[in-house]
């Protein structure tokens, strides 16, 4: 598979081609999720949420740096939000010790900000979002999806 573009033209439609990609990531995923401020990367996850069958409400773990999620059928979903975290080296140790929690749950690894480690994890799917216009969140965006291995 090579990298593919799509347009969404709302939050329903970014919250679709999270739960597209729930069906597409198999147990111990990895997702980077690259954008700006306001790109819709927490509204993809929550779609990501719902095809991994999780059922609460999912925010951005900008405070809490990690949420877990229990879904049904034994999916799960860990949540990183690197966004606070100054240091490189502070982002990789905590990507460390959640990925090895992911990898024990057999659970989608969703991290939003991964521009703050040292360097981009391989074998990891990328998502990058841009708004259509910075200035109209509302306008839609454009999203480009490279699978692992590209």
């Amino acid at each position: 598979m090579i990298q593919q573009q799509r347009q969404l033209r709302d939050a329903a439609a970014t919250q679709a081609l999270g739960k597209e990609l729930a069906g597409q990531l198999p147990p111990g995923s990895m997702l980077l999720l690259l954008g700006d401020l306001g790109a819709g990367k927490t509204c993809l996850v929550q779609g990501l949420a719902q095809g991994l069958g999780i059922d609460e409400p999912i925010t951005s773990p900008t405070f809490a740096l990690a949420q877990h999620y229990q879904g049904q059928g034994g999916r799960a979903l860990v949540h990183l939000d690197l966004y606070r975290l100054e240091l490189a080296a502070a982002a990789d140790e905590l990507l460390a010790q959640e990925e090895e929690e992911a990898l024990a749950l057999g659970a989608v690894l969703a991290v939003e900000w991964p521009e703050r480690l040292s360097t981009m994890p391989p074998e990891s799917w990328q998502v990058r979002l841009a708004l259509s216009d910075s200035a109209n969140p509302e306008a839609g965006r454009t999203a480009w999806i490279t699978p692992a291995g590209c």
